[in-house]
């Protein structure tokens, strides 16, 4: 992927696959308190917005 595809979520733990027909396995990224995390197999930005929910860990 040339450039990182930005995308904006309401939760501090994602899943990432890769989307599309030839993706990547499934792995669960947590954004820490620099409100962003870039996936080490596609470079997808999740980028934390504003009044996101914290995930509380059970």
């Amino acid at each position: 992927m040339a450039d990182s595809e930005r995308i904006v979520v309401k939760t501090a733990t994602v899943g990432c696959d890769g989307g599309g027909d030839l993706g990547h396995p499934m792995v669960y990224l947590k954004i820490g308190g620099e409100g962003g995390i870039v996936c080490p197999y596609c470079s997808r930005h999740y980028v934390l917005t504003d009044g996101a929910e914290d995930d509380a860990a059970h």
